[in-house]
């Protein structure tokens, strides 16, 4: 469901998918072939949340932001199942694993992967084509150029099912 809160109301381009079942609530900006699956939640109701084009927040994914802190995730974005997220950013084609935290005020950079169930502690800086793993995580090597393909083709994957979704999803 798409929800006004006070005077905010999301602005969710024609292309993107939103599954019933998710709720996007308040000062939200989802861009073209973005898609939010089902029981995900993006709650804008303290600042603003910017979502990019291509972006796929996942089942169960959390998006949430503190006042005067807005969030911006890029292009082509990853959000993983059950995904915690309360961060500054998340750069183009990164990709958050299932059940990864990011908390608020970290900087996740462009091409970086957040391995599942990974702590990304509040106010860190993630430096591009960073891989993260653990809790607390830790940067343990740099992402090479077939995983950043691959977490690329991910998220465009996701794009097609999005069209899927959208053309030939009936409730019964």
């Amino acid at each position: 469901m798409i929800y006004k809160f006070g005077k905010d109301l999301p602005n969710v381009h024609g292309s993107v998918f939103v599954a019933e079942s998710a709720d996007v609530i308040g000062k939200v900006e989802l861009k073209e072939e973005s898609s939010v699956w089902f029981n995900a939640v993006i709650r804008a109701d303290l600042d603003k949340i910017e979502i990019g084009q291509r972006t796929n927040v996942q089942d169960g994914a959390v998006l949430h932001v503190d006042p005067g802190q807005p969030m911006h995730i890029g292009d082509d974005v990853t959000i993983g199942h059950q995904a915690m997220v309360h961060c500054k950013s998340v750069g183009d084609r990164s990709l958050i694993g299932i059940h990864a935290v990011v908390l608020e005020g970290a900087v996740v950079g462009k091409d970086c992967l957040i391995a599942a169930n990974a702590l990304v502690k509040s106010n860190a800086v993630i430096p591009d084509g960073s891989m993260v793993v653990g809790s607390p995580g830790k940067i343990i090597k740099q992402v090479d150029e077939r995983m950043k393909s691959m977490i690329h083709a991910g998220a465009l994957m996701y794009v097609q099912k999005a069209k899927d979704m959208m053309s030939t999803l009936e409730a019964q």
